[in-house]
Formats: structure tokens, C-alpha cells, sequence
């Protein structure tokens, strides 16, 4: 159903009054992000038969595999473990995470920033710090507190 203002509209019927939603909602692009394949135009709504036919027939199996897995998980009567391969997958990659780690421009940003950065910039205060104090002491203006030879 299309509304005046153009927007294409769902309608939910329940026990309570007709509500409706906005079935594509006006969406800006970040500046460093892409724009998500569901909330683009051309990939939503110029799609071929034989893509929908394809994206039709995953979306039957991926349930299918869920039905199936809801039934053996919510069985009374099960006797043995339950593996489910997603979550086996995911906790070893968690578990291992350097032989899958991909280095793009942000992680090599955060580690220069969180590993290399603050070494140098500890280096420096401490550097001057101690170039500071030594300076005053060949100066003789540092006066030193708690002494222990006198």
C-alpha cells in the first residue's frame, strides 16, 4: 500500500487498531561506511527472478535448519549434546584469534595508536623530565626534600 506522501506501508492486523510501518525508511549514508544491501535500492528492488528464486530457497533452508535444530534442542526426551557448528566455529575462532586476524588501515591505526604511541610519548616525558631536573641540579635550584644525609 502506498500512502500519500509516496512511502510504502505494511499493514499488521491484530486484535488492536491497523498500525502501520514504513517498509523502507529514508536512510543517510555515514561518510566511512557503505550503504547496508537491504537499504539499497537498486540491490532491494531490481532484483531478477532468478535471484529472488535463489534468495527464496536460502531463506527456506536457513529455516529449515532452525526449525530442525528448535526440535532437537526443545526435545524432552534428548539424550545426547546438541553441537551446533555456527557457535563451534565461533568459539574457536575466539579462542584462535591470530591465524584469522586480517590487518586492514583501522587495526593498523589502533595498534600504532594503543602499542607504539605511548611508548614514545612516555620516552619523552620522562626524558625531559629527567633532562629538567638534572639541569636545575648543575644549576643549583633544585631543592631537595627529604634528604637522608642531612
Amino acid at each position: 500500500m502506498v500512502t500519500e506522501d509516496g512511502l510504502s506501508t505494511r499493514d499488521f492486523r491484530n486484535s488492536r487498531p491497523v498500525r502501520r510501518q514504513t517498509i523502507m525508511a529514508d536512510y543517510r549514508e555515514a561518510p566511512l561506511a557503505t550503504r547496508p544491501k537491504t537499504l539499497d535500492p537498486n540491490e532491494y528492488f531490481n532484483l531478477s527472478p532468478d535471484q529472488r528464486r535463489a534468495e527464496d530457497a536460502r531463506a527456506a533452508l536457513r529455516a529449515n535448519l532452525k526449525r530442525t535444530y528448535q526440535l532437537q534442542l526443545n526435545n524432552p526426551h534428548r539424550a545426547e549434546l546438541i553441537e551446533d557448528p555456527a557457535l563451534t566455529r565461533w568459539v574457536y575462532a575466539r579462542a584462535n584469534p591470530y591465524p584469522h586476524f586480517k590487518a586492514t588501515k583501522k587495526t593498523s591505526l589502533l595498534g600504532a595508536m594503543f602499542g607504539v604511541v605511548p611508548l614514545f610519548v612516555l620516552y619523552y616525558v620522562f626524558k625531559t623530565n629527567r633532562d629538567n631536573k638534572e639541569e636545575r641540579i648543575k644549576a643549583g635550584t633544585l631543592e631537595r626534600k627529604f634528604s637522608l644525609s642531612s
